[in-house]
């Protein structure tokens, strides 16, 4: 097992994080849609470092509600602010979309919408009933976030059938109110496990970020915390710092470390696990799905 240590921290990216990708028709033909359609992606509002490979391969997280959020996260490049009104066509656009470009999986996430009664719940299902109407052997996961803990606004969302729902801890509970000031660690732990008690035939799924000065045994008892929760896919990825307006980086996680992470989380029981300096809450999550038995 790899001990992590906590060497002074670094500014410039280890050469395991310089991405490089080409131009392809394919990603061509995603921005142009995404474009038209008057959609807002992840991918774009959150700076992924993916982008290039995920829509070369044809795959995209569309970001649903606007893209403006109500919560101030100190990690995320999606701007803060007072949103729109919600667009209720947008919906039916995603579905478009994901017709059109033929997509076997979709990831549909959004902004925080606090300023909403039901967070935008109802947004999310209408989003999915969708895409099933438009692309109906499409398979659909929801990355949301947590409603301000309403067991309603979930009690919407599962209803809907979504094939898996995701719900980010992001980092370790000494470290939430820097990270996420708007959310709570134990909120995110009851969102995962109120799921799977409202629909336990959808999979859960959670992701953390390494590199924000976290300690090898919170990490590690992040990943009971999780499990003890019936949340059983996950994701674990470098913290990458959008601008100088966020949280500094604390070090770059190497591979090796990222790969013993993976193989300590499958002992304590997850069923499937991504984990790698460039992974995120949506990279491959087609992979994470299939291998996990999702139908």
């Amino acid at each position: 097992m790899v001990q992590i240590e906590d060497p002074p921290r670094r500014t410039r990216h280890p050469p395991w994080l310089r991405v490089r990708y080409r131009q392809t028709p394919q990603l061509t033909h995603l921005r142009e849609l995404v474009r038209e359609q008057k959609l807002n992606t992840v991918c774009q509002s959150a700076a992924c470092p993916n982008l290039g490979e995920c829509w070369a391969r044809g795959t995209a997280t569309f970001m649903i509600g606007g893209n403006l959020c109500t919560r101030a996260c100190g990690f995320c490049d999606v701007q803060t602010g007072r949103p729109a009104p919600l667009d209720l066509d947008e919906p039916a656009r995603v579905g478009a979309a994901v017709r059109a470009l033929g997509l076997r999986f979709a990831v549909v996430t959004a902004v925080a919408r606090d300023d909403l009664a039901d967070g935008g719940a109802e947004h999310f299902a209408r989003t999915i009933a969708a895409i099933r109407a438009e692309a109906p052997d499409c398979q659909v996961e929801v990355l949301i976030p947590d409603f301000k803990g309403s067991l309603p606004a979930l009690q919407t969302v599962v209803d809907a059938s979504p094939d898996v729902l995701n719900h980010n801890l992001e980092t370790v509970e000494r470290l939430q109110r820097p990270v996420r000031k708007a959310g709570r660690y134990a909120r995110s732990l009851e969102v995962l496990s109120n799921a799977q008690r409202l629909r336990p035939d959808i999979p859960t799924k959670t992701g953390i970020m390494l590199g924000l000065g976290e300690r090898t045994e919170e990490v590690r008892q992040t990943l009971v915390d999780i499990l003890a929760h019936g949340c059983e896919l996950l994701t674990i990825g470098q913290y990458l710092r959008p601008s100088p307006q966020h949280l500094a980086v604390e070090r770059f996680v190497t591979p090796e470390e990222f790969q013993s992470w993976a193989d300590e989380a499958r002992a304590l029981g997850f069923r499937r696990v991504a984990s790698g300096p460039l992974v995120r809450s949506s990279y491959h999550a087609e992979e994470l799905a299939d291998r996990s038995g999702v139908h």
